[in-house]
C-alpha cells in the first residue's frame, strides 16, 4: 500500500514586537509550536545590524513569535570601532521580572582612555543594567532595545564617567 504524499504549506506567523507578519512552512499548523525563527532587522533599524531569534507559540489558533535572543552583528561592531578609540565589553547574568537574562554590553569611547576609565565604565554599566533589568519583563526589554531606549539610558548614565561614541547591548538572551 502506497502512503499518501504530504504537502508542506505556508502558515502566517505574527511578530508583535516589530508589527510584522511572516510565513513559515510546515505540514500542519500545530508543528509550528516551539520552532525558532531568525529575523534580520537591519532594514528596519536603518542600518544597525540586529539579528533577533524568536520562538513560536500558538495562542488561540494564531502563531505568535516571542523574542528569545537579540545579537548585534559582528561586522556592524567592526565598522563602529575606529582607530584611536577603545572599546569595553562585558558579560553577565541578570535577574529580570520573569526570566534570567544574559546581557553583553558593548561600549566604544571617543578617544583612547586609560584602563582605570575602562574599568569604571564596565562596572558602572553592569551596575546600571542590573538595576534597570530587575523590574522589567523580558518582552519589555527586547522592545526597548529595538526602540534604542535602553542604550540611550545607559549612555546618559555613563557620560558622566567618559563620553561614548557607541553604546550597544551586543547580546540579550533569555537563559533557560
Amino acid at each position: 500500500m502506497a502512503q499518501q504524499k504530504r504537502k508542506k504549506r505556508f502558515f502566517d506567523v505574527e511578530i508583535p514586537s516589530i508589527d510584522k507578519t511572516t510565513q513559515l512552512q510546515a505540514y500542519e499548523f500545530s508543528e509550528l509550536e516551539g520552532r525558532f525563527l531568525k529575523y534580520d532587522l537591519t532594514r528596519l533599524l536603518k542600518g544597525k545590524s540586529l539579528m533577533m531569534t524568536f520562538k513560536i507559540k500558538i495562542e488561540d489558533n494564531k502563531a505568535v513569535a516571542v523574542p528569545k535572543k537579540s545579537i548585534v552583528m559582528p561586522y556592524f561592531i567592526r565598522r563602529m570601532v575606529k582607530k584611536g578609540t577603545n572599546y569595553v565589553e562585558d558579560s553577565f547574568v541578570a535577574e529580570g521580572k520573569d526570566a534570567k537574562l544574559i546581557i553583553k554590553p558593548f561600549l566604544v569611547t571617543r578617544r583612547k582612555v586609560s584602563r582605570a576609565v575602562r574599568k569604571a565604565l564596565r562596572n558602572k554599566a553592569k551596575e546600571e543594567l542590573l538595576n534597570y533589568v530587575k523590574d522589567k519583563s523580558s518582552e519589555q526589554l527586547f522592545d526597548e532595545i529595538l526602540r534604542n531606549q535602553l542604550q540611550k539610558y545607559l549612555s546618559l548614565k555613563l557620560k558622566k564617567i567618559y563620553p561614548l561614541s557607541l553604546c550597544e547591548i551586543r547580546v540579550l538572551e533569555i537563559k533557560k
